[in-house]
C-alpha cells in the first residue's frame, strides 16, 4: 500500500519539476514546454486533482482501476486512495486505514524514503532521465503533447515514463509509466483545480477522530 501511493504522488508533483531539470540532450521544445507547465503550476496556493490509477499486465492478466483524489499545497497534502487517508502536515506522514482501524504515524528528517514528501519526490526525478518529445494527439478538442521521459540507469526497473500536457491550458492530463516487467501503469487526471478554499485544518491530524483505533507510531 505504501508502494502505491508513493508512486501516486510521485506522478502527481512529477508535473511541477521540470524548472529544476537538466537537459543535456539538447531537446528545446521539451524543456521550453516542461518550463511553462512548471510556472504554472508552482504559482499555485493549491492544487486540487482527481485521478483513475490504473495497472495492467497482460502476461500476468492483471487489470485493476481505482478511483482517488489529492490535496497539495506547498509541502503538505492529503490523499485518499483505495480506501486510505494519508495526511502529511509537513512534519509528520498520518496514514489512516478504516479498515484496519489503524493509524500509522511517521516523523522523517526530511530524507528519509519512509517520507512521501513533495519535495523529496521533486529531487527524486531531477536526475537520472533523458527528455524527447514524443506524440501529440487530439483528445476530446484537446491538444496533448506527450513528453518521454527514459532513464539513464540500465538497471531500472522502469523502461520509460509518458507525461500527457494539455498544451492550450498547461494542465497535466495523463501520465504513463511503462515497465520492464510488462507492467503498465497509468494516471489520468479527471479533474484539476487550483487556488480553492480549504479549511485552515485541511492537512492536520485530528486525534480525537480516531481514539478508538490503534494508533502505530515510530520512535
Amino acid at each position: 500500500m505504501r508502494a502505491k501511493l508513493k508512486f501516486i504522488l510521485k506522478l502527481i508533483l512529477l508535473q511541477i519539476i521540470p524548472c529544476c531539470l537538466a537537459f543535456s540532450q539538447g531537446h528545446e521544445e521539451s524543456r521550453i514546454l516542461l518550463d511553462r507547465v512548471s510556472k504554472n503550476m508552482l504559482n499555485k496556493e493549491n492544487m486540487n486533482f482527481e485521478f483513475v490509477y490504473k495497472l495492467e499486465n497482460s502476461k500476468e492478466k492483471i487489470t485493476q482501476e481505482i478511483e482517488g483524489n489529492a490535496q497539495i499545497s506547498g509541502e503538505k497534502y492529503k490523499l485518499n486512495f483505495m480506501g486510505v487517508q494519508q495526511i502529511y502536515d509537513g512534519y509528520k506522514t498520518y496514514t489512516i486505514i478504516p479498515e484496519n482501524e489503524e493509524v500509522g504515524i511517521e516523523t522523517g528528517d526530511g530524507n528519509s524514503d519512509l517520507m512521501i514528501k513533495p519535495t523529496n519526490l521533486i529531487t527524486f526525478y531531477t536526475n537520472g532521465y533523458e527528455y524527447e518529445l514524443d506524440i501529440k494527439q487530439i483528445v476530446m478538442g484537446r491538444t496533448i503533447q506527450y513528453i518521454k521521459l527514459l532513464p539513464i540507469e540500465e538497471n531500472s526497473d522502469v523502461k520509460y515514463l509518458l507525461i500527457g500536457v494539455d498544451i492550450t491550458n498547461l494542465n497535466l492530463f495523463k501520465i504513463i509509466e511503462i515497465g520492464k516487467n510488462g507492467t503498465n501503469t497509468t494516471l489520468k487526471i479527471k479533474n484539476q483545480s487550483y487556488n480553492i478554499s480549504l479549511p485552515d485544518n485541511h492537512f492536520n491530524f485530528d486525534p480525537e477522530l480516531y481514539k478508538d483505533y490503534f494508533i502505530n507510531e515510530d520512535s
